[in-house]
């Protein structure tokens, strides 16, 4: 029988504390080998390296709760980071929407900017529906290959493949690059 003392709270269930010991263990050695990468990582996508660092410990935090049922730690990280940048993007999203919708009432606003001038891939990667982000973020900005990403994101490789020809349609189009 294990006693009262030799049982820890970890990611909310109650495990024994040697079992806990080699939870804190692995998943140190992940953070150690991973966490440089996925917060430089993060930083290249948000633009902002504190938020870049929250996000990444915000993604080892989820994996230190679902750690038993996680396979490949590296892509599960990358894919719930991505996750995590979407709903920063979202969030910044709305916020610009209000914004403007504030300033729109204080002037007139009468010419379009020119988006040759003005949009960044990082903002065309944006602007794509979630389906194509996500694939684009994992493949191109993680490295992850395609079967990697179709495993995580529970696809198969050809869509993930029609995902990332339709992105780069997308993108070439939103900067006016012609194919």
């Amino acid at each position: 029988m294990t006693s009262v003392a030799a049982v820890a709270f970890a990611g909310g269930v109650l495990v024994p504390s040697r079992d806990r010991t080699d939870l804190d263990g692995a998943v140190r050695e992940i953070y150690d080998v991973h966490y440089a990468r996925l917060a430089g990582w993060t930083a290249r996508l948000v633009g902002d390296p504190d938020l870049a660092h929250d996000l990444a410990t915000e993604a080892f935090l989820k994996l230190y709760r679902e750690f038993s049922r996680v396979d490949d730690p590296r892509p599960w990280l990358y894919a719930v980071t991505a996750n995590l940048v979407r709903d920063h993007w979202r969030k910044r999203g709305r916020e610009a929407t209000a914004y403007q919708r504030h300033e729109a009432g204080r002037q007139d606003f009468t010419a379009d900017p020119d988006t040759a001038t003005t949009l960044t891939v990082r903002e065309a990667v944006q602007a794509l529906p979630d389906r194509l982000r996500v694939v684009v973020m994992l493949h191109y900005f993680a490295d992850l290959p395609v079967a990697t990403v179709a495993r995580q994101l529970d696809k198969a490789e050809g869509t993930v493949k029609r995902d990332l020809f339709d992105a780069r349609q997308r993108m070439a189009q939103m900067l006016g690059e012609s194919r």
